[in-house]
């Protein structure tokens, strides 16, 4: 039964998410704002709600454990597996702004993560607001930049959200976000109790099914822009959404309930950070990420399964 409620879990979560994005991207072109702007708020967003919502509930059911461990280890199934597939079926194109950027304000981000945690080994009220500052931060940068960038080109496509009728994009977002509410608590409930029947940790459940589960909409969203040789849109949608997860997701969850940071945490941290470095220098010569890199970033990520595992 634990296992239908968590694939139900799974379903909510996901189509809960693409619900809600379609219709905050409709309302939003309503209102006259800008598709890009959208694309670089609203669309990151929703792609995080999933991780966003079972991280917020465990956090409330002081399932703490699962709290980091989803955040980290989607992360981490976001980078290396997600990008190392898209690499597989063609080279991934890398702007030179995003490797000056938002990569490293990623690693950056997960950094300020670690130091927070590790001091005192708890990520308490004080460190979820400050989480939430950067992430303010960030989304001002993010803005800045798409308007800039609108004013030196005027290709920007309209038509890239459908347009829907006001009543639909308001059911849209309050039926997804309700889903997503709902799915993330089943999600939190079924795989502790799964983990808790095979006397496996929440941390372990947390850091490969959970995050698995959770990173299917950045999974879809990217393996289909790669298909669409559009790289540059399925890199950048896995970095935005790493730090939205470390900023956003924890910074909420923090802020709600206080998150104890266990020694587990550290190390996948740290682990995460090493791993963005090493992409980060697969990218930097070329500007871009080889299938020969995919395969060894898709290697890595197996090994990494099989050490947590094992550990």
């Amino acid at each position: 039964m634990n296992y239908l409620l968590l694939a139900a879990g799974f379903v909510l979560l996901i189509k809960g998410a693409d619900f809600f994005v379609d219709g905050s991207a409709a309302l939003a072109k309503r209102m006259k704002v800008p598709s890009l702007i959208i694309g670089l708020t609203v669309v990151a967003m929703g792609t995080s709600l999933p991780e966003c919502s079972v991280s917020v509930s465990a956090s409330l059911q002081n399932k703490n454990e699962l709290a980091v461990a989803n955040a980290v280890g989607s992360n981490i199934f976001n980078l290396m597996a997600i990008c190392g597939l898209c690499a597989l079926f063609c080279p991934l194109a890398v702007q030179k702004s995003t490797l000056k950027k938002e990569f490293p304000f990623s690693i950056i981000a997960a950094a300020i993560l670690m130091g927070l945690g590790v001091s005192g080994m708890v990520l308490g009220h004080v460190d979820g607001v400050i989480l939430l500052v950067f992430f303010a931060l960030f989304i001002a940068y993010m803005i800045y930049s798409a308007l800039s960038a609108r004013k030196n080109s005027e290709n920007c496509n309209e038509d890239e959200y459908k347009t829907l009728p006001a009543w639909r994009c308001l059911l849209y977002i309050v039926g997804g976000a309700a889903a997503i509410a709902f799915g993330g608590s089943l999600v939190v409930d079924s795989a502790s109790a799964i983990a808790a029947h095979f006397g496996l940790s929440d941390n372990l459940i947390g850091l490969t099914v959970v995050a698995f589960g959770t990173s299917l909409p950045e999974l879809v969203t990217s393996v289909v822009a790669a298909r669409k040789n559009e790289m540059d849109m399925a890199l950048g949608n896995v970095i935005g959404s790493n730090i939205f997860n470390v900023l956003f997701v924890l910074g909420i969850a923090a802020a709600i309930s206080p998150i104890t940071f266990i020694t587990e945490n550290i190390i996948d941290t740290i682990l995460f950070i090493a791993m963005s470095i090493m992409v980060l220098v697969f990218c930097i010569p070329k500007k871009k990420l080889v299938r020969w890199q995919g395969l060894i970033m898709l290697i890595v990520y197996t090994a990494y399964v099989v050490y947590i595992c094992k550990r």
